[in-house]
């Protein structure tokens, strides 16, 4: 695979290990709202929906019930996980916009064509981002536009996912985003520059022991 798409995935580690600096909310001034960011609510509801998806999927790929009950163990901040997926996405694509980054739907596709390729189908990539990174197959195209979206951000910087400059280009987008975040699902921290109550289950490396090797 090429570099610029090792780049892409490997924006897994990078993430877990430098948090970016998101704005903090403490009040509940969005009735409805599990976050807002930038004027744009994303609902409880949403969130809901996203969090079903996954979990319809978990029980789609599990063979009974003790197989379920585990994905679900290993999944247990499922909600919070994927509210802190919502705003991070909406953030990074600030921070692309500013920069004159877009992502076409042919990069996409291309990207998504290679690993189903690499990993003998499309099937087979539902089912490994599902179990390691909590992506249902109705948000795989989205996490894959955010994966190439982060690293051409990179490349248009001139440095790389876990380079100050460009988690700098994050914390801009935020402040400009304004992100509220409802309390019953945690705060984000930016004079630590670290999440509160969370991990991102999909924004892990990629190439850990037994995902596709990426070259």
């Amino acid at each position: 695979m090429h570099r610029r798409r090792r780049t892409a995935l490997l924006l897994s580690a990078a993430i877990v290990t430098a948090a970016p600096l998101l704005t903090a909310c403490g009040n509940d001034a969005h009735p409805g709202a599990a976050a807002v960011v930038g004027g744009d609510r994303i609902t409880v509801s949403q969130l809901e929906n996203r969090v079903n998806q996954v979990r319809t999927a978990q029980q789609a790929a599990t063979t009974g019930e003790a197989q379920y009950e585990q994905a679900i163990a290993k999944s247990g901040g499922l909600t919070r996980d994927t509210l802190y997926t919502m705003v991070l996405d909406r953030v990074l694509h600030q921070a692309a916009v500013d920069a004159g980054v877009s992502v076409s739907r042919k990069e996409v596709q291309r990207l998504r064509a290679d690993l189903e390729s690499r990993m003998g189908g499309a099937k087979e990539l539902e089912v490994s981002w599902l179990q390691q990174y909590g992506v249902a197959p109705q948000q795989l195209d989205d996490n894959l536009r955010v994966q190439t979206e982060a690293q051409k951000l990179a490349a248009e910087l001139g440095t790389d996912t876990n380079q100050p400059a460009f988690w700098n280009a994050l914390a801009e987008a935020s402040k400009k985003l304004k992100v509220d975040l409802n309390p019953r699902y945690g705060t984000w921290d930016a004079e630590k520059s670290a999440r509160v109550d969370t991990k991102l289950p999909w924004l892990r490396e990629v190439t850990a022991a037994g995902s596709p090797e990426t070259a």
